[in-house]
């Protein structure tokens, strides 16, 4: 059955349909009220006027369809499957970053706390998302701080002969180590954590209240002591949250700026009334990439409908913002475990009240205490202002991006911190590369870049003594084993990133090397050559993938490059020592110090090749020189 005749079969309720090109792939995922008629409609003539459709059509030869009960059900699952498979006719939110959760491992024997970027089904318990990003790790160090439940990666499976640092610190309760903790004391601080990051600071200063007095009622004053002081710690945030919630509402504003086929998008947050954190999206060549549609039009028309056919064709010839906010909302807030209460948009579009019903319903599964979403247009007042903000804030970040503004350096710091979820503004990154050729003559190199330029005073070079073959894992370990065995030895500073070049295995050899010196929480990071693709330790399993205009990946290539520029250089340099030492020693009579003379009063081997008797003479002896030229003439 070939396409049109399959498109006559469809069925025309709700569903999603997806195109398929000649090798299976799918290439654009669509959904719709009435499936045949939407369907069809791609292969009137008119819509021939746009060429991207033209070019859809041509590359399509099959067609799937999913049937759903309703409009509702056809958002969601057409979104999912966007995300899922990614196809390129669809417009896609290229950045996928969100906002970072505290995450509490409640499976494991200990619990630990991390922050955390993506939502897995894990059996941990996930709180947020914290505006801004820094405010999670805020939160995780208090906790550090005042409950003592730590972020290590140590293995807490087995007991260790001493504890880390963070132990002796006091940010920590020292599970790794037998009796320096029971099991009863440190889910009782699990307990309160969980407490504390749900928001029920009354029933946690409940508990503490209870447990001072039990302590000094024991004359355990100490003990008592910590819970006095935990508790005038929460009570001063509970105050902190309560002023913040009665100033105003929960709020997303969005803003746009479009020329020239480009697109900037601003995303304010606004919590409490006030704007806490802003968010940026670009999209380059937009009239090549969307699929502008009008489904309204489509999904009631049948099909031989002409003049509605024309009226949606002249409407893709160029971009519809209606059209791409309804597609970007869906992928920013389907699947969320938190939507704000109102989101101000600066147009209207047609499937908007559905999407507020399925947010709505979304939220209901979640438990969330207000279940009503709001998706506003505002058209004048103080909302309409906010979104005529985040419009101007859109026409920079455009201005900055598409005609390569270069930001100052503190931003792009700012942003590297924010995309790697370090817990400091960066200010020196320290990055290792290994170099050899089949084994032979491995060395390694590091380079530092420090505020915001590369200080090659303290480059530094390694010969790995201790690995035998190629073995760039045991390489790797060798070398920052070194490095950072001397920094302890020297009590200097620890970097604010190690980046490591290479993929997993270098990444988790660096992570072993550190763990082996007691060097606990040490942002670390690997980048792979071909993918550029960012992994974090801790985070494997979701890498960091920066958009390849985005000045922060351009910074971590710089940095990456360098070290695999100096590590080859070095490399380099060895191998033709090496190279010319061998042969000039392969001569009877000629050793290491003969040869040294020679280098050194001749610069290079080829030069020794091209002198006579009389001038080797002047720096060996005839015989030596006579066998020189021998070996050479042979």
């Amino acid at each position: 059955m070939d396409l049109h005749q399959k498109i006559r079969t469809l069925p025309t309720g709700p569903g999603v349909y997806l195109y398929k090109n000649a090798e299976g792939e799918v290439i654009y995922v669509g959904k719709a009220k009435n499936l045949r008629n939407r369907v069809a409609s791609y292969f009137h003539e008119g819509r021939w006027q746009d060429a991207k459709t033209g070019t859809l059509v041509r590359e399509a030869v099959d067609v799937d369809y999913i049937v759903v009960a309703n409009n509702k059900e056809a958002l969601a699952l057409e979104n999912n499957l966007i995300k899922q498979r990614k196809p390129r006719f669809n417009i896609l939110l290229r950045d996928d970053k969100t906002y970072p959760y505290v995450k509490l491992t409640l499976g494991e024997k200990y619990p630990r706390v991390y922050v955390t970027r993506r939502l897995r089904k894990d059996g941990s318990a996930y709180y947020g998302p914290y505006f801004p990003a820094n405010l999670a790790y805020r939160i995780v160090d208090l906790i550090h701080r005042h409950f003592l439940i730590p972020s290590c990666k140590v293995d807490l499976t087995r007991f260790h002969p001493r504890p880390c640092l963070q132990y002796y610190i006091g940010r920590c309760l020292g599970p790794c180590v037998q009796e320096l903790t029971t099991p009863e004391i440190y889910h009782e601080a699990v307990r309160d954590v969980k407490l504390f990051l749900e928001g029920r600071q009354t029933d946690l200063v409940k508990s503490l209240h209870q447990r001072m007095e039990a302590a000094a009622e024991a004359q355990e004053y100490e003990r008592a002591a910590k819970c006095r002081d935990l508790i005038s710690t929460v009570e001063q945030l509970q105050e902190k949250q309560r002023m913040a919630a009665v100033e105003g509402n929960d709020a997303d504003v969005f803003g746009y700026h479009y020329e020239n086929g480009m697109l900037a998008v601003n995303l304010f947050h606004m919590r409490g009334g006030k704007v806490v954190d802003r968010r940026e999206f670009f999209w380059e060549e937009l009239q090549q990439e969307e699929l502008a549609q009008s489904e309204s039009q489509e999904d009631e028309h049948a099909s031989g409908d002409s003049q509605s056919v024309q009226a949606e064709a002249s409407e893709a010839l160029s971009f519809n913002p209606a059209a791409f906010f309804s597609t970007l909302l869906k992928q920013i807030y389907i699947g969320q475990p938190y939507v704000p209460r109102n989101i101000y948009v600066p147009l209207d579009f047609e499937d908007r009240e559905e999407l507020e019903a399925l947010l709505a319903e979304q939220l209901a599964c979640e438990g969330a205490r207000s279940t009503h979403v709001h998706i506003i247009v505002p058209q004048r007042g103080e909302k309409r202002s906010l979104i005529d903000l985040a419009a101007t804030n859109a026409k920079q970040c455009y201005d900055q991006r598409f005609r390569v503004m270069k930001p100052n350096q503190r931003a792009i710091q700012e942003a590297l911190q924010d995309a790697l979820g370090l817990p400091e503004l960066p200010l020196r990154i320290e990055c290792f590369d290994i170099s050899h050729i089949q084994g032979a003559e491995t060395v390694a190199s590091m380079v530092v870049w420090e505020d915001g330029a590369m200080k090659k005073s303290d480059y530094r070079k390694f010969i790995i003594k201790t690995v035998e073959g190629v073995d760039d894992f045991a390489s790797m370990r060798e070398v920052v084993t070194r490095r950072y065995k001397r920094i302890q030895e020297e009590k200097k500073t620890m970097p604010s990133l190690v980046l490591i070049d290479g993929g997993l295995g270098q990444l988790h050899a660096a992570a072993e090397a550190l763990e082996a010196l007691q060097i606990i929480n040490q942002p670390l990071a690997s980048i792979a050559k071909r993918e550029e693709i960012i992994y974090i330790y801790g985070q494997e399993n979701d890498p960091v993938v920066i958009d390849h205009h985005s000045p922060v990946l351009h910074l971590v290539q710089m940095v990456r490059d360098e070290a695999h520029r100096f590590a080859v250089t070095f490399h380099r340099k060895r191998r033709q020592m090496r190279d010319r030492d061998t042969e000039l020693r392969e001569i009877p009579g000629v050793g290491e110090n003969t040869t040294r003379r020679l280098l050194q009063h001749f610069g290079s081997v080829q030069a020794v090749k091209q002198a006579d008797v009389a001038t080797l003479s002047a720096v060996v002896t005839k015989t030596q020189a006579e066998a020189i030229l021998s070996h050479f003439r042979k």
